[in-house]
This record gives structure tokens, sequence and C-alpha cells, in this order.
């Protein structure tokens, strides 16, 4: 969940103190800002002065995983660029960039939403949460990334993050769904690895253990 469980720091020989995780981040980042380039570019033979009113107002406030972030987003940005590749919040995951998956999933102000087809524009103000916002106070899993463990949910993980999200989003709305209203709340959150039923088990079992605290 930021990948389900956070990843444990693995020093590169010879890096000192830098860790492999953030090694990778930086690479994947100052990819993204030259990708970006050809993404987000105004075609040579486009109007300057429409060029010119894209790039205003692009410094956006953002509240995410209850902090304050400025971040320069371009007019076509999405969500899921912005998380991973500007703000470093590499547990939302994109995959099918088209709405189907979910495995982009985060909530907005409490509610489930996917993240690749939500401009980040559009969410200024607004309550954002990812699934590294989840942990506790003391860094303890989600009762949710709990649960998912105990059913064995996460196969290969690459949808993890976005069950997860999913799963806390239902029961933060139902605490205690029938497991028909749960699949339901789930469907929009596919699965390489057909553990449709772990990740269901893993919601019920978080709801059940909720209800007994």
């Amino acid at each position: 969940m930021s990948e389900l469980l956070p990843g444990v720091s693995e020093l590169l020989p010879g890096r000192g103190s830098v860790s492999r995780r953030g090694f990778i981040k930086g690479v994947i980042a100052a990819g993204a800002s030259v990708s970006a380039v050809s993404w987000f570019a105004v075609p040579a033979g486009a109007p300057q002065q429409g060029a010119a009113r894209g790039a205003l107002g692009r410094l956006v406030t953002l509240e995410v995983n209850g902090r304050t972030r400025r971040v320069d987003v371009l007019p076509q940005e999405t969500l899921a660029m912005t998380l991973r590749y500007k703000l470093g919040l590499t547990g939302t995951k994109l995959g099918c960039d088209r709405a189907e998956c979910g495995a982009c999933t985060v909530m907005i102000d409490g509610v489930a939403h996917y993240s690749c087809s939500t401009l980040t524009q559009r969410v200024r103000g607004r309550g954002i949460t990812t699934v590294e916002g989840l942990e506790g106070p003391g860094a303890e899993l989600h009762p949710v990334q709990s649960a998912f463990i105990e059913e064995l949910g996460p196969q290969c993980g690459f949808c993890t993050p976005g069950q997860v999200m999913a799963a806390a989003a239902l029961l933060r709305a139902n605490p205690s769904p029938t497991r028909e209203e749960a699949r339901r709340a789930m469907s929009g959150n596919l699965c390489r690895c057909g553990a449709y039923d772990h990740y269901l088990n893993g919601v019920m079992r978080a709801a059940r253990e909720a209800s007994r605290v």
C-alpha cells in the first residue's frame, strides 16, 4: 500500500545513506520531467498567445494526506501524474490510465476516485488521501491493510494499493457492509492475479474486527 507495507530501505553499495527506493524515485522523477515536455508541450504551430494563457495559474495548493502541498501543475495534468511524479507518492499506481482498472484509486473528501481521470486543477482545497496517508500515528497499518495480509489478498501486489483505498472508502461510508455490498464496492478494481475472493474476505475481516473495537 504505499505498496501495502512500507518498503525497507536497502543501501546501495558505495552510496552511503542513499536507499534503493530513493534512488529509483529520483530516476523516475527525472524521466517524468523530460517526458512531460513531449506530453504537454504546445505544438510548434500553435499560437503563442494560447500557450501563455495555458501557463497561467499553474501553481496550485493541494491538501494531501493532511499536508498542504504547493505544486506546479499543467492545465491537463491528472492527479495520478501529480501524485506520482511531482509529489513522489508512488503508492498510487498507473495501470490502464483510462479509469477502468482501479490501480490509481485515492480518496477525495473520503470518497474513492480514479486519480488517472481526475484533473489536478479540479481538486484544489479538497482532502486527498493516498495509500501512504492511511497509516496510523505510530506508523501502524490501517485495519484494511492488516486484514488483506491475513487473508493473503496481495499476489503480485500491483493492484493492492487501489484495492486498499477502495475498501477503506467503503468502510468509511458503510462500516458493516454485507458481502454483496462489499463485492459491488470493490468491483471497480481489477486484479490480474484473480485474487478477488481474498480481497473480499479481507474487507469483511476488517469490518468484523473494526466492529469489535
